[in-house]
Order: structure tokens, then C-alpha cells, then sequence
């Protein structure tokens, strides 16, 4: 089964640039450009993993952080915090929450790479 990626950001160069890392590799990418969008694609893809941004319009990331884990089938879905918020209350509120890594924008590909290869398989695209 190729694992399924959501990206939840309001900057679509950012979510254009994993969409493009991703490319190479067995997985789908879904998009979403806020925390509302967000929930309502987690809901209908279940993705094996979300990359999310903290700071966006309508919904924020640790809100949206929040209703994932109130939901019993997205509850467990593994999150990487992927934002400019560098700050220690923001990055331990994500903690309790149960993310699985944080990253500070502006990222290193091979470092988003690396963490997300912790989580779902990332293997070369049979027709690449």
C-alpha cells in the first residue's frame, strides 16, 4: 500500500516544494492550506503521516494538533511540526500533544527526509 503524506500549510511554495522532495519516492502527497482544509483531508484520506504548520489563517496547526487527537480514527496519525515557530512553549505544547518530530523553517531537505523515513518507508518510485 503506498503511504499517503499530507502537507498542511498556508504557503503554497512550501507545500509545491514537498510535493516536489516527495516526487521521487512511493507515496501520495495531499495538500491542504490550512487546519480546517486539513482535518477535513486527514478525514477523508487517513494519511500515514501529516506534515503541519504551526502559524496559518482559519485554523492553526495545534489546533488542529488538538481535534486530530480527539478523533478516534486520526488520533495516532504521526505529525512532524514543520514552522518558523521556534519558541520553547511552542514546540512543548506541540510535545504533550504527541508529535513525532519538529522542524524550523527554513528546513534541510535531507533532514525532512531523514525524519520522515523514521515514520512511513520511503522507496524509490518503481517507474523512476
Amino acid at each position: 500500500m503506498t503511504p499517503k503524506i499530507l502537507s498542511v500549510d498556508d504557503s503554497k511554495t512550501i507545500r509545491t516544494a514537498l510535493a516536489r522532495l516527495f516526487r521521487p519516492f512511493a507515496c501520495e502527497v495531499c495538500e491542504a492550506a490550512n487546519g480546517e482544509e486539513g482535518l477535513a483531508m486527514a478525514a477523508a484520506k487517513k494519511p500515514d503521516l501529516i506534515i503541519l504548520d504551526h502559524n496559518m489563517p482559519v485554523m492553526d496547526g495545534i489546533t488542529m494538533l488538538r481535534h486530530l487527537r480527539e478523533h478516534a480514527e486520526l488520533k495516532r496519525t504521526p505529525v512532524i511540526m514543520l514552522t518558523a515557530e521556534s519558541g520553547c512553549e511552542n514546540i512543548a505544547t506541540v510535545a504533550r500533544l504527541g508529535v513525532r518530530d519538529y522542524l524550523i523553517k527554513p528546513f534541510r531537505e535531507d533532514q525532512l527526509l531523514a525524519k520522515v523515513a523514521r515514520i512511513i518507508p520511503l522507496l524509490p518510485r518503481p517507474d523512476a
